[in-house]
């Protein structure tokens, strides 16, 4: 079984908050997968990373680019993984048929959109029924703190 943290943002949007976490995940000498709901966002989380400032380097790539086996951080609307990555990130929403094969998923999602948090409680229960062990994580004045 995966184990699943759930990433509640409520001090800073999406695009300032995956970087950092997506930068320690590369240090670490591991490969990540993150997974959105649209093309649109995959296109605006795109320029996101290489705009980003913390860590102002995070190669990355989607099937825009191609060659995923070479990308560390793969971008993608699809339930794959073509860079060998143990690391999922779900954002917007995303869900994944086959959270198995990763060591870590980071399910991510915006505290002060209340449909966001109702989705969030019912893919706990269903993490927690499938028998994932969960961890909840919420941003405080001094980073990530982790949650009873």
């Amino acid at each position: 079984m995966s184990e699943i943290g759930f990433y509640h943002l409520t001090r800073t949007p999406l695009d300032q908050a995956l970087p950092k976490l997506l930068g320690r995940v590369l240090s670490s000498g591991g490969r990540a997968v993150v997974k959105v709901g649209e093309q649109e966002r995959l296109a605006a989380l795109d320029t996101a990373l290489w705009l980003s400032q913390d860590p102002d380097w995070l190669p990355h790539g989607s099937k825009a680019s191609g060659q995923a086996e070479m990308q560390p951080i793969w971008l993608t609307t699809e339930d794959e993984a073509p860079n060998g990555a143990k690391f999922l990130f779900l954002v917007d929403g995303a869900e994944a048929a086959s959270l198995e094969q990763f060591d870590r998923v980071f399910d991510m999602f915006d505290g002060q959109d209340e449909m966001a948090v109702a989705a969030a409680r019912q893919r706990w229960k269903t993490a927690k029924a499938a028998g994932h062990v969960l961890t909840y994580w919420q941003q405080g004045e001094r980073g990530w703190q982790k949650k009873a």
